[in-house]
């Protein structure tokens, strides 16, 4: 679902009320988690993490208006999806992610190229998704995402 949010509290009030600790829950964990340089905004219509145009003027190639994009989460129809660029262009880091998975969820890993599905609120595994959040340092990301972009 797409919301009309302007900041993630705003985003947060909006979504189904049995969802939002949940979403509480999923930003708390990122924000204590993310390595420093990275901001918590709106994005694309979600709650996103980026690096900000201090740190890196050139923005996201697709827009450069846009701040460089990492990591976001949504409340869709029927699930809660978090988006990390990380796990999409970096294999180490994908490999990694699908071997821990088991070990913090009963639950079938249900992903595509960056996104992970959960269908069932109450099996999110927030400290998997805390170490998966600190994995990754701005300067890190910066790297990861000009060497992918030279080879476009």
């Amino acid at each position: 679902m797409q919301y009309k949010a302007t900041s993630p509290d705003d985003y947060i009030s909006q979504v189904p009320e049995e969802r939002q600790n949940a979403l509480k829950n999923l930003r708390k964990t990122i924000k204590s988690n993310l390595p420093d340089g990275f901001e918590e905004g709106i994005q694309y219509g979600m709650i996103g993490y980026y690096v900000p145009h201090t740190i890196y003027p050139s923005g996201y190639h697709c827009n450069p208006e846009e701040p460089l994009p990492f990591m976001s989460f949504a409340s869709q129809k029927n699930s809660v999806n978090l988006y990390h660029s990380g796990i999409y262009s970096n294999p180490e880091l994908h490999d990694w992610f699908i071997q821990e998975y088991p070990k913090h969820c009963k639950r079938k890993l249900d992903m595509g190229k960056s996104c992970i599905r959960f269908k069932k609120i109450d099996e999110i595994p927030f400290e998997l998704i805390g170490e998966l959040a600190k994995k990754i340092t701005v300067e890190e990301w910066i790297n990861i995402y000009e060497t992918a972009i030279k080879k476009k």
